[in-house]
């Protein structure tokens, strides 16, 4: 073939396709030439996930210290110091518990110490403790400013009313020489405050991962207006008091006279 034979042959419009002249590709086809595009399947719904829900199904009951309060105190509170008002009666309004730990916190030995006190303070109150610190610094007891010195815990509402009635019920029974709480431990506005030695009176505390032993502070603090509103109010909590046995044997010695005293009017009268 000549050489304008092939120039002709070159200028002959080519049928529309590739650049090569195959023809054109049929409709659906993909770039590979791999014939019709095969057809997606729609993707059916996934399956639902059975989630198994730990929580529980009902709201926890409230603490029985609340009921015993509504039913039973108060109207006990009412008749003892003539309330005219129920809104007026005492209550306990919170609970502190509190834990002096700078001997920990100024030796650099024994800071793993701070770390499990924290711990089972946060066992003991069902709250994470909140870190006090120091105000100022002494140099006489190794302290500077912003050291972390103690631990605290503020209890309200149902959480307060359960600590005491663990409190109660299981902490102080377990006082080794238990003879009652100083009756003498109230301010003048009818808080009060008392402490234990050992923090494994609590039964929620394992006692066989102790390593040491730690005391606390425990303020109750009410809306009393008087001490002796306090007491009554904490005596019908179920709080144990110390009784002196001088007050109580004068006090009998008072109920027995008043009372011999009162026959000799009872019969006048009867005639």
């Amino acid at each position: 073939m000549s050489e304008q034979e092939k120039q002709k042959k070159d200028k002959q419009p080519r049928p529309p396709g590739d650049k090569h002249g195959h023809g054109p590709k049929p409709e659906g086809a993909h770039k590979g030439g791999g014939g019709e595009k095969a057809k997606r399947k729609p993707k059916g719904e996934a399956a639902p996930q059975e989630t198994a829900d730990d929580g529980p199904q009902q709201p926890a009951p409230p603490a029985r210290l609340i009921a015993a309060y509504r039913d039973q105190i108060v109207p006990a509170l009412v008749q003892r110091f003539g309330y005219k008002n129920k809104l007026s009666v005492p209550r306990l309004e919170k609970v502190v518990i509190s834990m002096g730990l700078g001997k920990f916190s100024t030796d650099s030995a024994n800071k793993g110490k701070f770390e499990q006190a924290e711990k089972e303070l946060g066992v003991i109150a069902g709250q994470k403790p909140v870190r006090c610190k120091a105000k100022k610094s002494v140099a006489n007891f190794k302290v500077r400013e912003g050291m972390d010195t103690g631990l605290k815990v503020t209890l309200r509402g149902s959480r307060m009313y359960e600590f005491v009635d663990r409190l109660v019920a299981l902490a102080i029974p377990r006082v080794k020489d238990f003879r009652g709480l100083n009756p003498n431990g109230f301010d003048k506005s009818g808080n009060y405050n008392f402490g234990f030695t050992e923090q494994t009176v609590f039964p929620e505390v394992d006692t066989s991962a102790v390593t040491f032993q730690q005391g606390m502070n425990i303020t109750v603090v009410t809306t009393a207006g008087s001490v002796e509103e306090g007491r009554e109010l904490l005596k019908a909590f179920g709080i144990p008091f110390r009784v002196d046995e001088k007050v109580a044997a004068a006090a009998e010695k008072a109920a027995a006279e008043k009372a011999t005293a009162e026959k000799p009017a009872a019969a006048t009268a009867a005639k």
